[in-house]
C-alpha cells in the first residue's frame, strides 16, 4: 500500500488557510482589485528538454518537495482476511511465485473447473469443418458468363433465370441461395413458385414448332443426301454389274452359236459397242426403253413405230442408238471429247463395224428427230450412206436437250480375220 502524502506546508499552496483556515475566505473585493497586466508575448519560446538525468531526484512530476512513494506488503486479501488465515486454490498455488490474485478471483472458486483447458483436437475439427464448407460454397457458386449478351443468355438457359437450375430452389439442401447459409435446408416454393416454375419447365410452343420443322429439314437432308448417293455411285455400280454381266452372257452365246443374227426382242442385247478412246465397251440391246435398257447400263437402238433406224449390217441407212450420260453405268459421259477421225467400233455375231466420227452437234432439242434420218441433216453427210448416231442428254445431270454425235463407217470386217485395228492399238 502506498502510504498517504502529507499535505503541502508551502508558500505557493497559501499553508492551513488554503485548506479551509480562518483566513481562507477573507481576501479583498476582486472589484477592487487593479487589473492584471496581459503577458507582453503571445507564446513561450521553446526551450530545450532536460535531458533524462536532468531531472531531480523525487516524485513523478519532479518536484522535490514531495515525498518519495512508498509501498507497503498486504496484509490482508483484497477480502478483507488476514493473510495468515488465506489458503491459496490449486490453480493459484500452481502459478509462479509472487502471484496476487486480482479482485474479481474467489479463493473458494476453482478457475481450472470454470476455464477448463482447450482441446486442440476439437479445434482441429471445427477448422477443417469450416474449410470444407467454404470449398462447398465456392463450388456451388456459379461464375459469371463472359461476353456479350448471347453468352449471357446461354449461361441463363444452362443455369436457370436467377443464375441456378429450376428445380434446385426445391432440392432439400442441394442449393444455397447468397444469404442462406451452407448446410440450411431449402424453403419449400409457393404454389405460385412451384406452377412458374413448371411453365418455365415446360417448352413453348414456339420451341416445340422450331423443334419439330428442324426434325423435318434434317430427316429431308439425310433423305436427299442417300437419294444423290445413290444416283451418282451405287447406281453406276449395279448398272456397270449388269451391263458387264449382259456382256459376258452375249459373248458366251456367239461362241457357242445359239443365237443367229436378225430380229431381236425388246431389250435383248444383240451387239456390243468399243469406244477405244473412251475405254468403253457396252452392250447393245432392242430399244430404249429406260428400265429394261437404258437404267441398267446398256445402249439402246432406235427401233419403235415413231423413230426407226437401220441395223449396221444394213447396206444403207443411219444406225441411231442411245445411252445415259450420267448414273446408271453412264456410258456416254465423255462422248463430247471425241474428235473427227477418233474410231467407234460395233461388234456381232459374225462382224464387226468400223465408223470414224465426223461431227458432233452440241446441244438440240429432245423432240429433233431429224438427226436420225437416213441423211441426218447438219451432219455434214450429202447422200444415203452407212452412219451411226449417238445421243445422249445435256447438260451433265439434266435431260434439258440432246447432244448428237456422228460417224461414217470405214470398215466391215468378218470375225473370222480378227479384231479390227481399232481394237488392237
Amino acid at each position: 500500500m502506498t502510504a498517504l502524502r502529507p499535505e503541502r506546508e508551502s508558500a505557493p499552496y497559501g499553508g492551513e488557510a488554503a485548506y479551509g483556515g480562518a483566513e481562507s475566505f477573507e481576501a479583498e473585493d476582486f472589484r477592487t482589485r487593479p487589473p492584471v497586466d496581459p503577458p507582453q508575448q503571445w507564446y513561450a519560446p521553446p526551450q530545450a528538454q532536460p535531458q533524462e538525468t536532468d531531472y531531480p531526484q523525487g516524485d513523478w512530476y519532479g518536484r522535490r518537495d514531495h515525498a518519495e512513494p512508498t509501498y507497503e506488503p498486504r496484509s490482508r486479501t483484497p477480502y478483507g482476511e488476514p493473510f495468515e488465515n488465506y489458503e491459496p486454490t490449486a490453480y493459484q498455488a500452481a502459478q509462479p511465485s509472487g502471484y496476487e490474485p486480482a479482485v474479481h478471483e474467489h479463493p473458494s472458486v476453482d478457475t481450472a473447473q470454470e476455464h477448463p483447458p482447450i482441446d486442440e483436437e476439437t479445434v482441429a475439427l471445427r477448422v477443417e469443418e469450416a474449410r470444407r464448407l467454404a470449398a462447398e460454397a465456392e463450388a456451388i457458386q456459379t461464375p459469371p458468363a463472359p461476353g456479350g449478351r448471347a453468352a449471357r443468355r446461354k449461361a441463363a438457359r444452362r443455369h436457370g433465370r436467377h443464375g441456378g437450375p429450376l428445380g434446385a430452389r426445391a432440392g432439400s439442401g442441394a442449393a444455397h441461395g447468397p444469404d442462406k447459409p451452407l448446410g440450411a435446408a431449402s424453403a419449400p416454393l409457393s404454389r405460385v413458385e412451384a406452377r412458374r416454375a413448371a411453365r418455365a419447365r415446360k417448352p413453348s410452343m414456339g420451341v416445340v414448332a422450331s423443334r419439330a420443322i428442324g426434325e423435318v429439314f434434317i430427316t429431308t437432308g439425310v433423305l436427299m443426301l442417300l437419294f444423290v448417293t445413290y444416283q451418282l455411285w451405287w447406281s453406276n455400280i449395279r448398272a456397270q454389274q449388269q451391263a458387264g454381266r449382259e456382256a459376258t452372257s452375249l459373248q458366251e452365246e456367239w461362241k457357242s452359236g445359239k443365237r443367229a443374227p436378225g430380229a431381236f426382242e425388246p431389250g435383248q442385247g444383240f451387239a456390243i459397242l468399243h469406244i477405244p478412246k473412251l475405254d468403253v465397251v457396252v452392250p447393245i440391246a432392242e430399244g430404249t426403253n429406260k428400265p429394261k435398257v437404258l437404267d441398267r447400263g446398256m445402249v439402246g437402238h432406235y427401233n419403235s413405230d415413231r423413230v426407226k433406224t437401220a441395223m449396221p449390217q444394213d447396206k444403207t441407212g443411219n444406225f441411231g442408238i442411245a445411252g445415259h450420260r450420267n448414273t446408271h453405268g453412264e456410258p456416254f459421259r465423255y462422248i463430247n471429247q471425241l474428235k473427227p477421225g477418233d474410231p467407234i467400233v460395233v461388234e456381232t455375231q459374225d462382224t464387226y463395224f468400223v465408223y470414224d466420227m465426223a461431227s458432233i452437234l452440241p446441244v438440240t432439242s429432245p423432240s429433233n428427230i431429224s438427226v436420225l434420218q437416213p441423211v441426218p441433216p447438219g451432219s455434214g453427210f450429202t447422200e444415203p450412206g452407212r452412219y451411226i448416231t449417238l445421243t445422249t442428254c445435256t447438260p451433265e445431270f439434266t435431260s434439258k436437250y440432246r447432244m448428237i454425235v456422228w460417224g461414217k463407217m470405214v470398215e466391215e470386217r468378218p470375225r473370222s480375220k480378227g479384231k479390227p485395228d481399232a481394237l488392237v492399238q
